[in-house]
């Protein structure tokens, strides 16, 4: 058992690690070949940093463990929200009021509403595959247009932390292998792994794709989002979280539909989506009326996941 927690491990890190250097390796060579920064960040980063969570979810439908992808896009949204932001909340106060993330909080909570809808029919096949990819299409356009009209390109740029104008041929090459290889093993190591503990200790891959998945693939946001409260920026870690969200619901479970049908356990009914939803909703005040999120706010996010991980174990016992 300590072999399989040691390989699930190892599965995570080459799995972070491969989806930051894929993520490296396709900005700047995007860049290099003349690609606005700002769509490369609109594009490339959201799909790179969302590698591994798309890897894992379309690897559980090959292994005939759908549970675990649906699991961690569902986890991982409810974590984003209250583990990524509440943890540096409890560091330095979350200022929203330098962005307005407003229009894309609209969009999150639509795509929310829209996500359970289409799980109520009981299946996500391929009809809810291409409903959840035409909205991201839709939002990544309408987000590059909007974005385009108020910002230069330049500033985009600077922005990107990825991107390294000295950057070699090699090195991008390098960077882009590294990637494409290790976001397969890494996603393969996980979920095998994760599949065999479940089963070890009696509960679904649904509660493991809730719980200790969802939680490993919200580690960079979690990363990210601690580097910018230790250097007082947490305010950007809120449009993060929004962006992250949208692209689990419309993006990775699109596109692992299209690869097989994702049953959806009516146990999500109980507890999961409407833990996800309150979890979007308690943004709301943070997002229109520009309220910060301070440390007593970041406890509370922070209790209020450690309870959603208890009545997760509970409900799908």
């Amino acid at each position: 058992m300590l072999e399989q927690f040691l390989l699930a491990g190892l599965g995570l890190l080459i799995l972070l690690l491969a989806g930051d250097v894929l993520v490296r390796g396709a900005v700047n060579l995007s860049l290099r070949l003349g690609i606005p920064a700002l769509l490369v960040s609109l594009t490339i980063v959201a799909f790179g940093t969302s590698a591994p969570e798309l890897l894992i979810s379309v690897q559980s439908v090959f292994e005939g463990v759908p549970g675990l992808a649906l699991g961690n896009v569902v986890g991982s949204n409810t974590a984003n929200v209250l583990l990524v932001l509440g943890v540096p909340a409890l560091m330095s106060c979350i200022d929203p009021s330098a962005s307005d993330t407003r229009r894309s909080y609209l969009m999150m909570m639509v795509a929310s509403v829209a996500f359970i809808a289409l799980a109520a029919t009981g299946v996500f096949g391929v009809w809810q595959a291409l409903v959840l990819l035409a909205g991201l299409a839709y939002i990544l356009g309408d987000q590059a247009r909007e974005a385009l009209a108020h910002s230069g390109q330049e500033s985009a740029a600077d922005d990107l932390e990825e991107a390294d104008p000295d950057m070699p041929w090699w090195k991008i090459g390098l960077y882009l292998g590294l990637g494409i290889i290790g976001l397969p093993l890494g996603a393969d190591l996980l979920v095998d792994s994760s599949v065999f503990i479940a089963r070890a200790f009696g509960v679904s891959e649904t509660v493991i794709g809730l719980t200790l998945v969802a939680i490993g693939t919200s580690l960079p946001e979690l990363a990210t989002s601690v580097v910018a409260a230790m250097r007082r920026h947490a305010d950007v870690a809120l449009g993060n979280v929004i962006g992250s969200n949208i692209f689990n619901l419309l993006g990775i479970i699109g596109v692992a539909a299209l690869f097989g049908p994702i049953p959806v356990d009516p146990t999500f009914f109980h507890i999961d989506f409407w833990v996800m939803l309150f979890a979007s909703l308690l943004l709301a005040p943070f997002v229109f009326a520009k309220r910060g999120i301070g440390r007593g706010l970041g406890a509370v996010f922070v209790l209020l996941y450690a309870a959603y991980l208890t009545l997760t174990l509970m409900g799908h016992g």
